[in-house]
């Protein structure tokens, strides 16, 4: 009895690298492909926010006056910028005033942003109104609402004194001449004009939720408080975080708006750190310490993006 072996060739090594998908030639193109549509953003980054970043670090280790800041001379002085402004009793006040104004800003914006959107998610006639009647302070520009709100908190001329005094109350606030009501007016102010940024994100993530998951609760004798802290709220964490993120992003460096409302007065009441670079670089012309404040600014931005994306990380794992 005989047995007959069938032996298959191999294929042919040249055959076989030729019709790899992932040669060489192959593994190229598609690299060059990715850095093609990579680049266009990495120089943008690069030109619009690179350099300007680090040249204002640089800045705020040189001696700058007005003739050196346009001749570029400017010679390196070490820490003495920013021994000046640490020293500055300002600054101090700065931060927490900045701090105050975001932290007030945020949950006033968030919490009654979300209550609208929750109330806007019924049907119920006029709804589409009323959400673009709110959407007005979003659309004005920050510097039109701060003159606006500056003539009506106005102590003697003021309209909302003046429907005080009608009703009976008060009716001569100082609500941005005292130093003890400035800060809380601003906040109130800054809170009116970020209402309808909040709103819209929250209503647009509440509009995505299922309504499976609704009449899951209501099947469950869920009430209504217990169905808003354990359905809408975890769905909604995500845009929660977007919401906050962007407004704090947006918060924690307004310029204008105190600007047209205080000038960062009575008795720098409102003095935050973007009035306070603004202040030294512009009014004083001290261009080396407004630069070790706008350094400030970036790192407790950057704290809070380190902070952010930490937290992204754990509860995606």
């Amino acid at each position: 009895m005989t047995t007959s072996t069938v032996t298959v060739p191999a294929p042919s090594r040249t055959r076989q690298r030729a019709g790899t998908p992932d040669s060489r030639p192959a593994r190229l193109r598609r690299r060059l492909a990715q850095w093609g549509f990579v680049a266009p953003a990495v120089v943008f980054m690069l030109l619009f926010f690179g350099y300007p970043l680090v040249r204002n670090v640089v800045m705020s280790f040189q001696h700058y006056t007005p003739r050196t800041f346009f001749t570029g001379a400017a010679p390196f002085n070490g820490l003495d910028n920013w021994s000046k402004v640490f020293q500055d009793a300002l600054f101090g006040k700065a931060l927490w005033h900045t701090l105050v104004f975001t932290v007030g800003s945020l949950l006033g914006q968030f919490g009654i942003g979300l209550a609208l959107a929750v109330f806007f998610s019924r049907r119920f006639p006029l709804n589409g109104l009323m959400r673009s009647l709110i959407l007005l302070p979003w659309l004005v520009p920050m510097v039109v609402s701060g003159i606006v709100w500056r003539r009506i908190l106005d102590q003697d001329t003021g309209v909302l004194n003046s429907f005080l005094g009608a009703l009976g109350l008060r009716g001569h606030t100082p609500w941005l001449t005292s130093p003890g009501m400035a800060l809380l007016s601003t906040i109130l102010v800054n809170i009116w004009i970020g209402i309808p940024f909040n709103m819209v994100i929250l209503y647009g993530g509440l509009q995505e939720i299922p309504g499976e998951l609704y009449e899951a609760a209501s099947l469950d004798g869920a009430s209504a408080w217990r169905t808003f802290r354990s359905v809408t709220l975890p769905v909604l964490k995500p845009v929660i975080t977007v919401v906050l993120v962007l407004g704090f992003m947006s918060t924690v460096k307004i310029l204008d708006l105190i600007l047209a409302l205080t000038d960062g007065g009575p008795a720098d009441a409102t003095q935050t750190l973007g009035t306070l670079t603004y202040q030294n670089s512009f009014v004083q012309l001290d261009f080396g310490a407004g630069a070790v404040v706008g350094d400030v600014l970036i790192l407790v931005s950057a704290v809070f993006a380190v902070f952010y994306l930490r937290a992204n990380r754990s509860e995606g794992k």
